[in-house]
């Protein structure tokens, strides 16, 4: 029968239930103990205190309070659970209140959950979540309105335009499953950006992970597990990873259909007499990148609409090898594109034409800007028209 799965995406699926390479020889018993208490301590991470007894506490809370003191109380579970005990949980001392004063005693609220076969044993509970539902609840955290969101939508819509240009493409999630402050994905139809990254802290599995401060495009935030925000991009069959505006696309060891041997970025001065133009003289330049000679691209600028219709000098040239002609071009024009001049010239028919290739930038913020893609600095990096400097998008 025809394999229906792809591997990879098999291979996520399964990832969070892989077992262990360290063989633990634990009994059934054990494992439930550990899972029990694996559900106290995701109780604990989530409301920031131990479960309490009390009939005003959400029922699953008092559970989880009868099975702590159990779990207190029995020198077998401590011994077991000691070295999982990231929270103190099992030292913690905590005054148990009368039974008199509860709506239920432990033993009945026990009867009243625990599954008939195992009487009050507190490892088999039924109408308990399991902890496949309980991952799915966490995967899903709880959004609210992202009050400073007025920081993050410049982000958002430079994403968007690096996307269309080519500067950013999406990936399959599973084929690279870190997740890091600052990265953008997309989940659920929404872009995703990962503004903070909290301490790193031990899963109750063993494994690190990180509290995240997540926010989506549609002007909300959540706080949630790195984990959480795995799974649930692994369960998404549209969940995508964007990948960094940096410069690695644009350099590699091996060449691909649109790039070059060798190339030129060149950077021009326009001797126009049109208004605008003799006045920012300057200051306004022409990016480009060329695989041949530039003299040869230039000739005839006179004539072209392009180059203004008048003669260019070329005021700076950068070597460079093994670039993607599309998309080094592409990085200029997203990073200068607060800058790009606007301008109706005549053909030499007279028809109206814009130049879009023109920018208003110095000379120096140019080669700063080359510098920072030879060293690969130039990731979140953005020009400010009002300082005429490059700075940090964040």
């Amino acid at each position: 029968m025809a394999n229906e799965f792809d591997l990879d995406e098999l291979e996520a699926e399964l990832s969070d239930f892989a077992a262990s390479g360290k063989k633990t020889g634990r009994t059934p018993r054990e494992e439930r103990i550990i899972a029990g208490f694996e559900d106290i301590q995701r109780f604990v991470e989530e409301h920031g205190h131990a479960p309490r007894h009390g009939d005003d506490k959400d029922i699953f809370e008092r559970l989880y309070a009868v099975r702590l003191d159990r779990l207190r109380d029995q020198e077998e579970c401590r011994t077991l659970l000691m070295p999982l005990d990231h929270q103190g949980l099992l030292n913690a001392f905590e005054v148990r209140e009368p039974q008199g004063d509860y709506t239920m005693t432990d033993d009945e609220l026990l009867a009243e959950l625990a599954g008939d076969d195992e009487g009050a044993d507190i490892q088999n509970l039924r109408h308990v979540r399991s902890n496949a539902e309980k991952r799915e609840a966490e995967e899903i955290a709880q959004r609210e309105r992202c009050e400073d969101f007025e920081r993050f939508q410049p982000l958002f819509e430079q994403v968007q335009r690096e996307l269309q240009s080519g500067v950013r493409v999406t990936r399959t999630f599973i084929r690279d499953a870190s997740i890091e402050e600052g990265q953008f994905f997309i989940l659920g139809g929404q872009t995703v950006y990962v503004a903070e990254v909290g301490e790193t802290i031990k899963a109750p599995n063993g494994e690190s992970d990180a509290r995240l401060r997540v926010i989506y495009s549609n002007g909300t935030e959540s706080n949630l597990l790195r984990r959480s925000l795995q799974r649930a991009l692994y369960k998404d069959d549209a969940g995508r990873r964007i990948t960094d505006a940096d410069a690695g696309p644009l350099f590699g060891e091996t060449l691909e259909p649109d790039d070059i041997e060798s190339g030129t970025i060149y950077v021009l001065r326009s001797h126009s007499t049109h208004p605008f133009v003799a006045e920012h003289r300057e200051l306004i330049h022409k990016i480009g990148v060329t695989g041949g000679k530039v003299e040869t691209r230039i000739a005839g600028a006179d004539k072209d609409a392009t180059y203004l219709l008048a003669d260019v000098e070329v005021v700076a040239t950068y070597k460079l090898h093994n670039i993607n002609r599309t998309r080094m071009e592409n990085l200029f024009h997203r990073l200068f594109s607060p800058a790009q001049i606007e301008l109706t010239i005549p053909d030499r028919f007279g028809n109206p034409v814009k130049p879009r290739e023109w920018f208003l930038v110095p000379l120096h913020v140019i080669n700063e800007a080359v510098e920072r893609i030879r060293d690969g600095s130039i990731a979140g990096v953005i020009y400010d028209p009002k300082s005429a400097s490059l700075r940090s998008a964040g």
